[in-house]
């Protein structure tokens, strides 16, 4: 059997990994910064390569420390969680998750049974408020959010990738005025989501029509409100694929067959400090082995 590196080694590098940083993992291991840069080297090592590309003041994981961390990490905190369980430590942890309502509700509600199971002790207060990131550390641990790119003062990583699309009531295909070119946006009123402004932009723009405008621009704080007017066939949302897809809606379609690439999508974020709450950690371990398969 080889030899495995010491614990001490792979605690170093996770903590540095999560928290993008040698200083804030030393203070997170009661460790001094050059004692802690000594660990994670001397896991470089052992493994015969680079884990990090070295920065002013950051540490951000190589392609190999990316694959290190993702096969590591869920076995290291499998190891605390057992650890603590034999000791009789095991407490009830607690999550504060700010989160977009049409995630929690087309996504996330119905999968929580799946973690109470593994995670048991984990219990999760969901908040829906607006500006879930400004409220990091303030109100909620860790977000949901809808964006282009989250500031990279955060830890935060994609969830996925998705697709700008056109829904409509199928009513509107037929009729005596059916939409059937993406011309005949012009005479249709659209529903913009306030965290995804652009988004017609990026969809007229790839289709090749930069100067189509539409009738009107109706504006909302609610995903699940525009699937609902969409719905009512009072005009076309610019949604995200996953939007229709998960909202099993009968009534409502994708009105055209292009695929347009968003540059927006779901993105988890928290402070990283925050990823050493072991709530937050047994979270976004998985959230993404659920989501993302890793």
């Amino acid at each position: 059997m080889r030899r495995l590196p010491p614990l001490t080694a792979i605690e170093a590098f996770v903590q540095v990994a999560r928290l993008g940083s040698v200083k804030a993992a030393a203070e997170e291991l009661s460790l001094s910064s050059p004692a802690l840069s000594r660990r994670v080297q001397a896991l470089e090592r052992f493994m015969g390569r680079s884990l990090f590309e070295r920065r002013h003041q950051s540490m951000v994981l190589s392609s190999d420390g990316e694959m290190l961390l993702s096969r590591i990490a869920p076995a290291l905190d499998a190891l605390t969680l057992a650890i603590d369980a034999t000791s009789g430590e095991s407490e009830v942890l607690r999550l504060r998750l700010g989160v977009l309502p049409l995630f929690a509700s087309q996504r996330l509600i119905a999968r929580l049974p799946e973690l109470r199971e593994k995670h048991p002790e984990l219990h999760i207060d969901i908040d829906t408020g607006a500006h879930a990131l400004a409220r990091l550390g303030e109100g909620v641990d860790a977000a949901i959010v809808l964006a282009r790119d989250v500031d990279p003062i955060l830890y935060s990583r994609r969830i996925e990738r998705d697709h700008a699309i056109a829904i409509v009531n199928k009513s509107l295909l037929g009729g005596r005025y059916p939409v059937t070119t993406v011309r005949d946006i012009a005479r249709m009123t659209i529903f913009l989501h306030r965290d995804m402004p652009e988004l017609f932009n990026t969809w007229r723009e790839a289709l090749g029509q930069p100067d189509l405008e539409p009738a009107a621009v109706d504006h909302f704080d609610s995903g699940q409100l525009m699937l609902d007017a969409a719905a009512q066939g009072l005009g076309v949302a610019f949604m995200l694929r996953s939007h229709l897809e998960y909202g099993h809606d009968d009534r409502l379609t994708n009105l055209f067959d292009e695929e347009v690439e968003s540059s927006y999508g779901y993105y988890f974020a928290c402070r990283r400090p925050a990823l050493s709450n072991r709530a937050v950690r047994l979270f976004h371990d998985w959230l993404f082995a659920t989501f993302t398969g890793g």
